[in-house]
């Protein structure tokens, strides 16, 4: 009887850690903003781009200009890459100059 208590104890003072999951603080739109930004930054073909990124609600909105029409569609996959992202709305131009 003594261990089926002390089982339940245990399990009682552990059962938090197993839900903790559940109940993390949501992520900022400005937090999300700049992963978005690190991750285009650090990409080779797209980090040098001038592109601006905004967050709201968890969608993020790319604007700004790229030389090349891979180079829209890599910076659109990206974004969508970056945990919290749930839709990205891409406005890049693509103008070669």
């Amino acid at each position: 009887m003594k261990r089926l208590l002390s089982l339940a104890v245990v399990l009682f003072l552990l059962a938090p850690a197993f839900c903790a999951d559940k109940h993390q603080t949501p992520i900022t739109d400005d937090t999300l903003t700049d992963q978005v930004k690190v991750k285009l930054a650090n990409d080779q073909d797209v980090g040098g781009m001038n592109i601006q990124v905004d967050v709201k609600d968890g969608t993020a909105t790319l604007s700004g200009k790229v030389r090349t029409d891979h180079q829209k569609s890599k910076a659109e996959k990206i974004a969508k890459k970056v945990k919290g992202i749930n839709s990205v709305v891409n406005k890049l131009v693509v103008s070669p100059d």
